[in-house]
């Protein structure tokens, strides 16, 4: 509470009288009742915390022992399942977790990356180590999601590989206004450079204007849509279309940029609507050939049904390793988010519940951790 600063006293004003102490019987009594509360304190017993605090404590500590393998001497992986399965759809557990887990995991406290938490680069490479037969799903389950899409996108810059401008297009339009934004704030934390920076310079491929458009948006999140203004840009859409020569790029249009890299999500819904009413066909359907343009239209219109399609591929036999690492950062980034409504999309997409493809197509602990956070 601020203190009250006394108002400064006249010239003309008598001077404050000077506090005297109280009486020498008073102040014994008064000493004689504080050693009376004291003792009475002590001998009454401490109220105990809520059982529902007690157990979620004991949860963190064992979580903290599950992962504190250092040394080379093994973490405990089926204290880290049983933990992703009891802690679904609780973000706020892992939250507790990471400031509770001193050493592996802190909190920026200067500069631009100001509350950004973070993993210790050092604890983080032995944990991919120990953790191995999960196949990072651990580490990054832990991780703050702000960090974690850091990562992902800085590995998609410097080490993913054709298309690398998919996993970006994937965290830049399926994460909600306030999270791009914080995984931008991670990222520079993080790398020392904005990842616009680093995509503009890095990725050399024609559709680095609309991946920097795309990791830089912040997109109203109201419902308010316009349907006259979703009819004229669908046959903006429509005329980039028929106008582009086999060798020209989609991606490069600026109509298509703008409109995809601008619009809210319920706004760019109305004009692929309109648009599939227009031409008998998804827009996703005509821009084929250019992965980064499809992929923005499917995550933009309809994550769950993107990202059942992505599950779907890393099953197929023909599966390369990225593809089969997708499955991974599917399952954990979406865990907490949509993962009802991916199961749902994935059963009308293969005609298979979700949770057996996985169990079927997976093994040991790392399936028993995908299984818990995709729920049964």
């Amino acid at each position: 509470m601020p203190q009250q600063v006394p108002a400064q006293a006249s010239s003309h004003s008598s001077p404050p009288a000077t506090p005297q102490p109280p009486p020498p019987r008073l102040r014994q009594a008064t000493r004689k009742q504080q050693e009376k509360d004291t003792q009475h304190r002590e001998r009454e017993p401490a109220a105990p915390p809520p059982p529902l605090a007690m157990a979620a404590a004991d949860e963190n500590e064992d979580l903290i022992r599950a992962f504190a393998g250092m040394g080379g001497l093994g973490v405990d992986e089926a204290a880290q399942v049983s933990a992703m399965g009891r802690w679904r759809m609780q973000p706020e557990r892992r939250a507790q977790f990471r400031r509770s887990f001193h050493g592996f995991f802190f909190s920026a406290s200067g500069g631009a990356s100001a509350g950004i938490e973070r993993c210790e680069d050092e604890y983080l490479r032995h944990l991919e180590g120990e953790f191995a037969r999960l196949k990072d799903a651990a580490v990054l389950w832990a991780m703050h999601p702000w960090e974690r899409d850091a990562r992902w996108a800085h590995h998609a810059l410097h080490h993913g590989g054709a298309p690398a401008g998919v996993a970006l297009v994937e965290v830049a339009c399926t994460r909600a206004a306030d999270d791009l934004l914080g995984a931008r704030r991670a990222y520079q934390a993080l790398h020392h450079r904005s990842l616009e920076e680093n995509v503009a310079y890095l990725h050399k491929d024609p559709a680095a204007a609309l991946l920097v458009g795309l990791v830089t948006a912040y997109r109203y999140e109201g419902e308010r849509v316009s349907e006259e203004l979703a009819a004229e840009e669908a046959k903006a859409l429509a005329a980039a279309v028929v106008k582009a020569s086999p060798a020209a790029k989609l991606v490069q249009n600026e109509q298509v940029v703008r409109i995809l890299a601008t619009r809210s999500k319920p706004q760019l819904r109305a004009t692929f609507k309109i648009y599939k009413d227009l031409h008998g066909k998804p827009l996703e359907d005509d821009f084929a050939g250019e992965p980064c343009l499809q992929g923005a239209v499917k995550c933009l219109d309809s994550p769950p049904k993107y990202f059942a399609e992505v599950i779907g591929r890393a099953f197929r036999d023909d599966a390369d390793r990225q593809a089969k690492a997708a499955l991974t950062r599917v399952v954990v980034s979406r865990a907490d988010v949509d993962m009802e409504e991916i199961k749902d999309a994935y059963a009308k997409q293969h005609g298979a519940k979700l949770v057996d493809a996985v169990a079927s197509n997976t093994h040991g602990h790392y399936k028993d951790a995908l299984l818990a956070m995709i729920g049964r």
